[in-house]
Parts: C-alpha cells; sequence; structure tokens
C-alpha cells in the first residue's frame, strides 16, 4: 500500500423491477408521513444509540486515509493531513482552519463542507467553523473523505463534501505514548491505553496536550484533549459510551495590511494586542446496534455536547455558549438476490441546539429529518441507487438589536439521488451520479439579513457526477467529472442594506444563482517493491451565472490544485517521504466583482523521514521545507483615501518537528 491511498468506494445499487418498487414505495410512504410522525418535540423520543454510519455507501468519489499513512507521511495534525487532499482547500485565518470543497470560499466553506467525527456532526449552529484541533491524530483510525453532495444520507450542509473522522476502537490490550517537539517553541505529549475485560467488554483512554508559540508573534496556543470509551461486543450486539473533553486557547494576532505583510510577515497588527480565543468542549456520547436476523439490523446514536467560547476581538470581550443534543435512529436490511444483494437504510437525524451570545443574540434551532436509501442489483455488473431526504427546521431567534422581541422561522428541505454503478471487469469500475443538495441558514446569517427579509430561504443545489476508476496490482488510477448548481446561495454581502439596529454595514442574502464544475484526476503507482509514486490535480471552474457579478469567479477559489508525492522504503527500519503541493491564483475573499489582482500562487514541499525499531517509531517532519511566503486567508476591502484595511493572513514558514513514540 502506497502513501496517500487513494481507495475510490464505488458502492453497489439497484436492481429487479420487483426490488425498485419496493424502495419507491418504501421512499414516497416515508416522504408523505414525515411530517406527522416528528411532529413531537425531540425531548419526547426515545434516546437509544447508535452505530456508525456508512459513509461510502453510493456511487461516488471517496478517499480513504488510514492511520498507517498518516504515520508515514509525517505530519502532526489533522489540517496537514488533509492539506490539498482530493481537492480539498484550506483557508487558516491564524486561529482555525477552514476546510472547502467544490469551490466554497472561506467565509462558506465552514456550512457547506460536513465535518462528521465517527458519523456524528462537528458543526456548529452558528457561523463558527468546527475545530478539527480537538482531534488529535493518535484518536484516529482512518478518515473518509466524500467529495461531492450528500444530500440524501446526510442532510443540512453535506453541499461540497463530507469528511469523516474515525476514531480508533482497538481490538487488542496495549498502548502507545508519543512526545514531539520543534519549531516555534512547539512540544506535544499524546498517549493512550486499550484493554478488554469481564469477556466482551472493552476500554479506551487517550489524551493530548500541545503547546507552541506559533510562526506569527502574539499567536500562541495551548490545547488539550482527552477521550474515555467503554464498550460491549458480541456476534449480534455493539454497546458504547464514550465521554470527550476539549480546551483550546489561542492568541490572535489579526490581519496585516499590505505594507506590513511585505516588511514583517510574522508581525501581529497592535489593534489586536491583547486579542485571543478561548474554547472548552464536552461531549457525551452513546450508541447501540442489533442484528435482528441475517436480514435486519437496527441501530441508533445519540450525543449530548455543550461548549464556552469566550473571547477578546478588537479589544472587546465576547462570549458564546453552545448546547446540543442530536439522536440519529437508523434501521438497515438487507437482502441476497441472483444479481447481488439488495440493501435498504430508513433513518432519521433529530437534533435541538441553542446558541447564546453574550450581546443578546440567542437561538433555538430544532432540526427533525427523515431519510431513505436503497442500493438495488440490476444486473452482476450494473447496480444502482435512490433515495430521498425530507427535513424540517425552526429556528426561536432573538437579538437585542435586530429582533427584540424574537422572531420564529420555519423552512423545510427535500433532496433526492440516482446513482449507478458499472463493474466492467475486476480492474475498471464506472459510476454516475445525480443528487441534490441543501443547507439552512445559521442563527448569525439570519440574524443580520437587510430590513426587507426576516427569514433567509434554505440554499438548494444539485450535483452531476461522472467517474472512472482503474485498480490494478501495481497502479490505481481514477478520473472525477463534475457540475454543481446552486440556488439562493446564501452568502455575506458587503454591499447589502444593512438591518435596521445593525451597527456595521453589510448583510446576509440569498444571492444570485452560482454554478462549479471541474475535474479531478489521479494516480498511485508501486514504480519497485520498495518505491511508491503518485499524484493528483484538480481543475475547477466557479463562477456567478446571474445578477451583476454574471461571469465573474467566485472568490477565494483556486482554479488549479494539486500534489505529487513520493514513498521511498530504504530498508525495514528506514523510510522516506516527500510530496508537493501546489495552490493556484485566486481572488480575495469577497472580491465578487474581481476587481483586484489575484492573489500569486504557490508551492510547498513537504519532507519526512522515519525511522521504526519494534514498538519505536522515530520522524522528523518539515513542513514548507524550502520556507515559501504565502497568504493563507485575505479579505477584499475597497482603499480609502489615508486608510490601508488590514486583509492579509499569513500562511506559516518552514516548520519542523521531531517525533518519537513507543506503541506496547
Amino acid at each position: 500500500m502506497g502513501i496517500f491511498n487513494s481507495i475510490k468506494h464505488n458502492s453497489s445499487h439497484v436492481g429487479s423491477y420487483t426490488a425498485s418498487s419496493v424502495a419507491a414505495a418504501v421512499l414516497m410512504s416515508l416522504l408523505g408521513s414525515v411530517s406527522a410522525a416528528f411532529a413531537d418535540d425531540i425531548e419526547h423520543m426515545l434516546v437509544l444509540g447508535r452505530a456508525g454510519d456508512d459513509a461510502l455507501n453510493m456511487a461516488a468519489d471517496v478517499t480513504v486515509i488510514d492511520a498507517a499513512v498518516i504515520a508515514q507521511s509525517g505530519v502532526t495534525n489533522v489540517t496537514e493531513a488533509l492539506r490539498n487532499i482530493s481537492g480539498i482547500q484550506v483557508s487558516d485565518n491564524n486561529t482555525n482552519a477552514v476546510f472547502a470543497m467544490r469551490g466554497f470560499s472561506s467565509d462558506q466553506a465552514a456550512n457547506n463542507t460536513l465535518i462528521l467525527v465517527d458519523g456524528r456532526r462537528l458543526n456548529n449552529i452558528d457561523i463558527a467553523a468546527p475545530s478539527l484541533n480537538a482531534i488529535p491524530l493518535n484518536m484516529i483510525e482512518r478518515v473518509e473523505i466524500l467529495n461531492g453532495s450528500a444530500g440524501v444520507l446526510y442532510g443540512d450542509q453535506a453541499v461540497g463534501g463530507v469528511i469523516n473522522i474515525i476514531t480508533r476502537v482497538p481490538d487488542r490490550d496495549g498502548g502507545s505514548l508519543s512526545v514531539s517537539g520543534g519549531s516555534f517553541d512547539t512540544s506535544e505529549t499524546k498517549g493512550d491505553l486499550a484493554g478488554q475485560f469481564a469477556g466482551n467488554w472493552h476500554y479506551y483512554l487517550s489524551g493530548n496536550y500541545r503547546k507552541s508559540d506559533n510562526y506569527r508573534r502574539h499567536n500562541a496556543s495551548k490545547t488539550g484533549a482527552v477521550l474515555g470509551r467503554i464498550g460491549y461486543q458480541n456476534v449480534t450486539t455493539d454497546f458504547y459510551v464514550e465521554t470527550s473533553y476539549y480546551d483550546n486557547h489561542v492568541e490572535t494576532p489579526g490581519g496585516l495590511t499590505a505594507s506590513e505583510y511585505a516588511a514583517d510577515p510574522r508581525q501581529s497588527n497592535a489593534t489586536f494586542a491583547h486579542d485571543y480565543q478561548h474554547d472548552v468542549s464536552r461531549a457525551v456520547r452513546s450508541g447501540v446496534s442489533q442484528q435482528l436476523n441475517d436480514n435486519w439490523l437496527l441501530a441508533a446514536d445519540a450525543i449530548y455536547s455543550d461548549s464556552q467560547v469566550t473571547s477578546v476581538g478588537w479589544g472587546l470581550p465576547g462570549g458564546n455558549d453552545r448546547h446540543q443534543l442530536m439522536v440519529s435512529p437508523k434501521a438497515v436490511a438487507s437482502y441476497p438476490t441472483r444479481n447481488g444483494e439488495l440493501s435498504i437504510v430508513v433513518g432519521s437525524d433529530l437534533s435541538r441546539g441553542e446558541s447564546e451570545f453574550d450581546f443578546g443574540r440567542s437561538n433555538i434551532q430544532t432540526q427533525l429529518s427523515a431519510y431513505v436509501q436503497a442500493t438495488v442489483p440490476l444486473t452482476a455488473e450494473l447496480s444502482y441507487v435512490v433515495g430521498g431526504r425530507y427535513a424540517d427546521v425552526k429556528d426561536d431567534l432573538t437579538d437585542a438589536s435586530i429582533f427584540p422581541q424574537g422572531t420564529e422561522l420555519k423552512q423545510d428541505a427535500k433532496a433526492f439521488e440516482l446513482g449507478l454503478n458499472y463493474q466492467l471487469n475486476e480492474a475498471n469500475k464506472f459510476y454516475l451520479r445525480a443528487e441534490d443538495n441543501f443547507r439552512f441558514a445559521k442563527v448569525d446569517e439570519q440574524a443580520y439579513t437587510p430590513p426587507s427579509v426576516v427569514g433567509l430561504k434554505p440554499q438548494t443545489g444539485r450535483s452531476y457526477e461522472a467517474g472512472w476508476r482503474y485498480s490494478g496490482d501495481q497502479l490505481q488510477s481514477w478520473v472525477n467529472l463534475y457540475r454543481l448548481e446552486l440556488e439562493d446561495e446564501i452568502i455575506f454581502d458587503p454591499m447589502a442594506q444593512k438591518p435596521e439596529g445593525g451597527s456595521f454595514e453589510g448583510a446576509n442574502v440569498n444571492a444570485e444563482s452560482s454554478r462549479r464544475y471541474g475535474v479531478g484526476a489521479g494516480l498511485d503507482w508501486q514504480l519497485l517493491t520498495d518505491v511508491q509514486l503518485g499524484g493528483e490535480v484538480q481543475w475547477l471552474d466557479a463562477e456567478f451565472t446571474a445578477g451583476v457579478n454574471k461571469g465573474k469567479q467566485l472568490s477565494w477559489v483556486a482554479r488549479e490544485s494539486g500534489r505529487v508525492y513520493a514513498s521511498w522504503d530504504i530498508n525495514e527500519q528506514w523510510q522516506l517521504y516527500s510530496d508537493v503541493a501546489y495552490t493556484g491564483k485566486r481572488y480575495e475573499e469577497g472580491d465578487n466583482a474581481n476587481a483586484a489582482p489575484e492573489l500569486a500562487s504557490y508551492t510547498l514541499v513537504n519532507l519526512a523521514v522515519n525511522y521504526r525499531l519494534g514498538g519505536w517509531l522515530a520522524s522528523v517532519r518539515a513542513d514548507n521545507l524550502l520556507d515559501r511566503g504565502y497568504v493563507s486567508a485575505a479579505y477584499y476591502a475597497e482603499s480609502f483615501p489615508g486608510y490601508e484595511p488590514a486583509k492579509y493572513y499569513v500562511g506559516s514558514g518552514r516548520n519542523i518537528r521531531l517525533t518519537l513514540s513507543y506503541s506496547f
């Protein structure tokens, strides 16, 4: 297996006329009755648990990165593991990284890329991006990256793609301990321990602590996380309960003007001399699955989480408390046919979240949805998937300045999908897919709209995809083509009329329609027994298709990106890995008229050397080996006489880390 081996799963789907009719009947029945079925308050639902979702059960472009591959690459955090993989574009304001897929700006990416941990949502009910710093690498078993829309299986926010991080469930007694240190006074300690007891019971404990001054001044951070899980498993039953705690404190250096960036990209903005952000999160999660017989499985998952964010921004204190309860039951049926296996999954996602800001804004959002998906074999080589989802959301919103008396918003959305898989032979597979997607506006967006707008409409869209994959003994290659069309896209427009009582210009609006289409291609080649080569390229065209900016490129979206990589097992102990990642030109965030020059493209070279002896592993990783300067985030602002806006955030310079770990 090579470094970052992209395993493109194209699941089986669609069969005989009888099976298709059954699936259609189930779908229509479910969608017709969903509103009545979930009319009761979420507090009255039975809270069970949930088995892990199968994110790969669709005709789609999917990449899997496992723990062994992550270890070989030498990366030290999730952000670096995902950077430039399968068309992911990373935007980093030196406080929290945001991941964009399929052509979204950094402002939109957090709400159009769904982040999951073991199938549960990490995205917030406000616009704040989920923090992947909460998930240290030693907790990760693998990462599943689903490129493209997944509105049926995952619903709200699964527009550009889904990143599902699977945590470890050790199957043996043992553990590991790791220490590392390096550039910018960085140090980190990680450890985990797993074991079995009383027959079928097992436990897993994991924790880490990291501190760093980071590349820029006034950007020091301290991060800690712990997780504990206990579970029971036999042939038919799987049960677990886990709890986790995450604490992250980071100083925020602010943006730089063009002249400040040119003079010293590592400096901080004096305006933000005392600014910081402190996140504390706690979560309790439980799940159960029961195999009833050879054909039916029942499963459920429930999680309660709360988080507190305290900060100082622009010298002003702020705070936000979040609480969320999510319950997700499902039933999975599997029946053999003469052409293959027919499977049906029916489930629901129920959530109640609250976000309360200390400046007088709060929202309680209740979201109820149900979905069904059927996978049906037509022949031994040909299958299809069909499915649908209905979602209903209610917001109870209050804002001291805009909606002092409060307002109630009710909305709904639907999604359908149809996919086709064709297994030409053992090595070649083709797929076609069309799927709807949607997202609902977040509390921050609904609370700041133009005076004539009370409640933004749901953003809706449709994705079309076609792909091919070749899987041989020494060579794997793939091609994926797609088109994504959106209506009522939810964006912040700095030129829109601010709401009555608003404190700054602009407002959140439903934008004109937009279109994104692109192509991705890659290969993984086992050149020699000990040498692996590979690479991938992504080309993306994203533009407005209506309105005053018709034909203009969407901001902060690079047309071209890609990487090449190589791995060499020098001998049984030594291994060398390197990759070169390229990001093309793009307009500054918010420059929808393409008025300013594009930011320069850049190329980053990374290198890792690993030495393994028994249970010991020593690794040296150099990110941005050539110390290339680049802009990791930029926000467009018109220049006024005597005023130069601070809009540039700087990517990290050369970063060298030494890690020593022992597994037992």
